[in-house]
């Protein structure tokens, strides 16, 4: 609802200024408003929706159009969600208007956390913990150097204890954190030893995915599962640490095999071939933790994280692709670090990924570093 608030004030100001006709303009700044207006006080609910869908299609791409191209980051690009959240035809035209991050390298709507990010220039989040509590909050960076502002919340994550083993819930929402939430996105569960953990997706990850048999990954029990509501978890990944029993000098070893979402080309109404994730068959992704280099004079070892992480920690990685199939050959470039991970606080920690990555699955491997490793350190 705050969204929409947000959209309805700035709006009719902002939608002014494009260069458009004197009446071109003023009609989108009229119209913009007063469906902004509606979905405030419920236009779907009062026949807003008939109307606002009897609107030009033209006109009605324009105005998405413009108003998407104008919000480069958030918290302005609140104002895109708001166009999408006035009606059923305003939500479909801003899916087709809206480009994934693969693309734009911008996050705008819950389906983009699962999309890859864009391949030049990593996507720059926060994670805030929470010690007492266990949980774990994920943010959009507002600016590369700003440590101290949350930025747009993208997800949550609570540890909880399942006897032997440590699971990490994650959630679209910051409340409740639990498999049978609405806003539940899947999980992250580790084994006794904490080395091994693998990453499960609340939803079907591609067309024919099979949920996971074993009883620990049901969502639901039988008489509470939903037609609309998938009643299992679907495996999408693994992150394993090498074993260190004697404790031998060095910085954490992982390995991570991921089903990365798949990009396929299509055809666009002008002709133009697009990139877009489709339910179909993922890539298998295969990354491992780039190795640091010894550092004799600060006595440590070092990776260079460009300003992006300050404080020494074994949490600290970075990670590198060994085996990619969206690349030539399935090889991966090692010299292009696609998920970094590192402390700049005491519950501060930065997260930047890139293509094939989602950001549900970097928030993931992310968590792995919280969990205890008995075998490990």
């Amino acid at each position: 609802m705050s969204l929409t608030k947000s959209f309805l004030l700035r709006r009719s100001s902002s939608i002014r200024c494009f260069s458009l006709s004197r009446s071109r303009s003023s009609s989108a700044a009229t119209v913009a408003s007063s469906a902004a207006s509606t979905a405030v006080h419920g236009g779907e609910d009062d026949g807003g929706e008939g109307r606002w869908s009897a609107l030009l299609p033209e006109l009605l791409e324009d105005i998405i159009g413009r108003v998407e191209r104008s919000e480069d980051r958030w918290p302005s690009r609140r104002n895109v969600v708001a166009c999408a959240c006035v009606c059923k035809r305003w939500r479909n035209a801003a899916k087709r208007i809206v480009n994934s991050p693969f693309k734009s390298g911008k996050i705008t709507f819950p389906s983009c956390l699962k999309q890859p990010g864009p391949r030049d220039n990593a996507v720059q989040c926060l994670i805030k913990r929470d010690k007492k509590n266990s949980t774990f909050y994920l943010y959009l960076s507002v600016s590369p150097s700003s440590f101290s502002e949350k930025g747009k919340f993208l997800l949550a994550a609570k540890r909880y204890r399942r006897g032997a083993h440590t699971e990490f819930i994650v959630s679209l929402g910051a409340d409740d954190l639990s498999q049978g939430s609405r806003e539940y996105v899947g999980k992250l569960s580790s084994d006794f030893l904490g080395t091994n953990f693998t990453i499960y997706d609340g939803e079907p990850p591609h067309d024919g995915a099979k949920p996971s048999s074993s009883r620990s990954t049901r969502r639901f029990a039988s008489k509470q599962i939903s037609p609309q509501v998938p009643a299992g978890n679907f495996e999408v990944g693994n992150v394993s640490y090498k074993f260190n029993l004697f404790k031998s000098r060095g910085p954490r070893r992982m390995i991570c095999s991921l089903k990365c979402p798949g990009l396929v080309p299509t055809i666009t109404s002008n002709k133009t071939t697009d990139l877009k994730t489709k339910l179909l068959s993922p890539d298998f992704t295969i990354l491992k933790n780039k190795a640091p280099r010894w550092h004799e004079h600060l006595q440590c070892w070092c990776l260079n994280f460009h300003g992006r992480v300050t404080v020494a920690s074994v949490k600290n990685f970075q990670l590198i692709a060994t085996l990619d199939q969206s690349q030539p050959g399935g090889k991966g470039d090692e010299e292009v670090v696609l998920l970094q991970f590192g402390k700049v606080g005491d519950d501060t920690f930065t997260m930047d990924y890139r293509q094939p990555l989602s950001a549900f699955q970097a928030f993931a491997i992310c968590l792995t570093s919280f969990g205890t490793k008995l075998a490990c350190e």
